[in-house]
């Protein structure tokens, strides 16, 4: 009798869910949409900074076709905290369903639901309201000086854990950490620096805007149908926002448009939620483009001061990193992403001497939430742009610069344990790190080896190479956890039940290929349904780079309890020692090839004969490390010198995520990741009025990279095996998006002498960059 082992994992097979999105069928959250519904829409503040001295909404109730309105009158004042993150979360709660006071362009005042989306956007102009017009913070500076206006002056607003938090100062959230002797670091060094670099504002422009679906079931339970990443944090949240138990409530995610980050947040469906339960109706609440560029989440913008110092040899002595994020309004994300500064950068390279300062600060602009890199990306901008500054400063090539000073298999770094989400970090070693080749398989697919000086160039198009190495991490260690439940039927398939939220990334269908391989059987075998909070086990969500490396390992290990049950069994089955028995191809064999059961034979056995039973088993995981993916961009870029116009010729991408669950898959996150960040470096900006209004709030004027865009690319995955993931897996989602702005500075600088240390880079500051260092161009 022929043994084949399966081999489902490192195989690209096909997505789970292409043919029915292919085919439109119904599947996102408007498509649920009833006919009876009421459409819900939101009086947005017009000013950054204003208490409302009174309101109005009579006119707009008594409108026919209205059936509720909602503010700060009428509904609960309970201070919460929007994240969608661990509880209980690391984050202050600052934030009111309605409240007296806006804090920015856009900021709630009132709501709407009417019969249709017409009369609710009529009945919000029939609003009147009385503002009483504070000074507004509109920048790093402007929130820290003296005497500032204080944005959350209320007194209810509280973190729930013991974290840094001065809200009277506008400091929504503080960390750090030091290692070693920092001041004596840079004494230490031949060379020593000290810049200033800023990254901006950035909206992830998901296909799909916030949408969501709430409705009262036959029990008088909410039932809400949204395009989240986080559908449990969402449940607790609005139960939260709204008093009442999590009990009553029950949140789907359908298939999502896009999420990147934006969705790792509870911004729309507490107000849904609440005119269900008033109403009895169906109510659907969908954004606006403008309303998600003006209310919708964003990226933070960082300011960096760096201090480096570095020996002749090489040796680095010593790393500063002081920084200030403009949280926005609100601070829901505030700390994490200055923890992520510091955690999933600094331990990229040997430094001893290590000194970090962050604080996150409040403004009255646009709210930053989590976007894919989450602190990383902006972090990655000045260590990665410092690292070539240091490396011509001692005359050593980039390339060996890094190979030098990397860190390796093994190894450790203070800041894992310093740098956690709100407390001490978790301390660990390194894994399975094949940076090194990565480092040298993209330097000879970019062609380093024919890359020369800026010096060395001339003429009005100058062509340069950059290149950077980069980091990230697998899951939030010791905080987040993820659950799967699977079981059996009798024609051998097998319903697998996740917590783990699939983005479009394709997670449900990792999560069937793990199930299988385990299990000894074929994808296709596997039934997927995913993120239903009375359905589906408990995951914390997408995010953090956990999906296949945490709610992965809890697939595998509940499929490891389903394969023992079916080996006990076929034990029975056939009247066999269990450890002469082993899985293979949907079957249980005996090891010397004479006997055999199928899985349907052995469904069937134990639903309906002896000793009847259903085969089936929930697992939980909680990780105890974040093993980092890691990175090697190498970026070949052609400048126009005269209008300071980027163009990016060839982008290569090598990146070590452990074992590729489904290599295809894989390959799209990196690709998709990489022109999300060139759109970030290049052309994305915010750009606001002087009374901090946004201008550019429309795809036609806030510019982002399509694939008609995309340049040349070349993604490779190079192997290793990571022995506490998933069949040797860690992540790979969001650490390619790190690498555009520091390999395309550094490009840059390479093409003209000339280094930028604002983003994004745009024709217009290109180019007064290269007038301001008066080259001949």
């Amino acid at each position: 009798m022929e043994k084949k082992k399966m081999n489902v994992v490192n195989t690209s097979v096909e997505k789970i869910d292409s043919l029915y999105l292919s085919q439109g069928k119904s599947c996102y959250v408007e498509d649920f949409m009833p006919d009876n519904a009421l459409h819900v829409k939101m009086l947005w503040s017009p000013h950054a900074h204003a208490r409302i001295k009174s309101i109005d909404i009579s006119e707009a109730e008594n409108m026919d076709g209205v059936r509720g309105v909602l503010y700060y009158g009428n509904v609960p004042r309970i201070p919460h905290c929007t994240a969608g993150q661990g509880y209980p979360e690391p984050s202050p709660y600052d934030t009111y369903m309605f409240d007296t006071k806006v804090r920015y362009v856009g900021d709630r005042v009132a709501a709407v639901a009417a019969e249709t989306e017409e009369i609710a956007e009529k009945a919000v102009k029939k609003i009147k309201v009385e503002y009483e017009l504070l000074e507004p913070v509109l920048s790093f500076d402007d929130a820290l000086k003296e005497n500032a206006p204080v944005i959350h002056d209320e007194e209810e607003s509280f973190v729930p854990i013991p974290i840094p938090y001065e809200p009277e100062k506008n400091i929504a959230a503080r960390v750090g950490m030091e290692a070693g002797d920092f001041k004596q670091g840079l004494k230490d060094a031949d060379f020593t620096f000290d810049e200033m670099f800023e990254t901006g504002y950035a909206q992830h422009t998901p296909m799909e805007p916030y949408v969501t679906l709430a409705q009262i079931d036959n029990f008088g339970r909410i039932v809400i149908t949204t395009s989240t990443q986080v559908p449990f944090h969402c449940r607790r949240i609005v139960a939260n926002t709204l008093d009442i138990p999590v009990g009553r409530i029950r949140v789907i995610k359908p298939r999502i448009g896009g999420g990147f980050g934006c969705k790792q947040e509870m911004l729309i469906e507490d107000v849904a939620a609440m005119f269900s339960l008033r109403t009895d109706m169906p109510v659907f609440f969908r954004f606006t483009r403008e309303e998600m560029f003006k209310t919708g989440r964003t990226r933070h913008p960082i300011r960096f001061r760096m201090q480096y110092g570095v020996k002749k040899n090489g040796e680095i002595t010593a790393l500063g990193m002081d920084a200030v994020n403009n949280t926005g309004a609100y601070g829901g994300h505030g700390l994490t992403v200055m923890s992520c500064c510091g955690s999933k950068v600094f331990p990229l390279y040997h430094v001893n001497n290590i000194h970090f300062d962050a604080k996150a600060i409040y403004t009255n602009l646009p709210v930053g939430g989590a976007y894919r890199g989450f602190g990383a990306t902006q972090a990655f901008f000045a260590v990665e742009s410092m690292m070539d500054v240091m490396a011509e400063a001692i005359g050593m090539d980039p390339v060996e610069f890094r190979k030098i000073n990397h860190i390796r298999s093994g190894e450790s770094h203070p800041a894992f344990a310093a740098l956690g989400e709100g407390k001490d970090g978790t301390p660990m070693s390194i894994g399975s790190n094949a940076l090194a080749e990565c480092i040298e398989i993209g330097a000879k697919e970019i062609g380093w080896h024919r890359r020369t000086g800026h010096k060395e160039k001339s003429g009005r198009y100058r062509r340069g190479i950059g290149m950077c190495c980069l980091m990230q991490g697998s899951s939030v260690p010791e905080i987040d956890m993820g659950a799967a439940s699977i079981k059996m039927n009798e024609d051998g398939s097998f319903n697998v039940h996740v917590g783990a939220t699939d983005l479009g990334t394709g997670s449900d269908t990792v999560m069937a290929q793990i199930a299988a391989e385990e299990l000894e059987t074929t994808a296709d075998k596997m039934i997927v349904y995913s993120s239903d909070t009375d359905m589906t086990p408990f995951d914390v969500g997408a995010y953090a780079s956990s999906t296949t490396y945490l709610s992965g390992e809890a697939c595998r290990k509940t499929a490891a309890k389903v394969k023992q049950q079916i080996l006990n069994t076929a034990a029975e089955m056939l009247n066999s020692d269990i450890n002469e028995l082993e899985a293979i191809g949907a079957s249980v064999v005996t090891k010397d090839g004479k006997e055999k059961v199928t899985y349907s034979e052995i469904s069937h056995y134990s639903l309906y004969e002896n000793n009847q039973y259903q085969i089936a088993a929930v697992e939980s995981h909680i990780t105890h490390k974040s093993p980092p993916p890691f990175a090697a961009h190498y970026i070949e870029i052609e400048v126009d010198t005269y209008t300071g116009e980027i163009k990016v010729l060839k982008y290569v991408s090598a990146v070590d995520c452990g074992t590729a669950i489904n290599p295809a898959l894989a390959e799209g996150q990196v690709e998709g990741a990489v022109l999300n960040g060139i759109s970030y470096a290049l052309t994305e900006e915010y750009r606001f009025s002087e009374k901090g209004k946004m201008t550019n709030p429309s795809l036609k004027t806030y510019n982002i990279f399509s694939l008609r865009d995309k340049p040349e690319m070349k993604t490779i995955l190079v192997p290793s095996y990571e022995d506490t993931g998933p069949f040797g897996a860690k992540s790979v989602s969001e650490i390619c998006i790190n690498g555009a702005m520091p390999g395309i500075a550094n490009a840059l600088y390479n093409a003209t002498g000339v280094r930028v240390y604002k983003a994004p880079f745009t024709k217009e500051r290109v180019w007064k960059a290269l007038q301001e260092k008066k080259c001949d161009f």
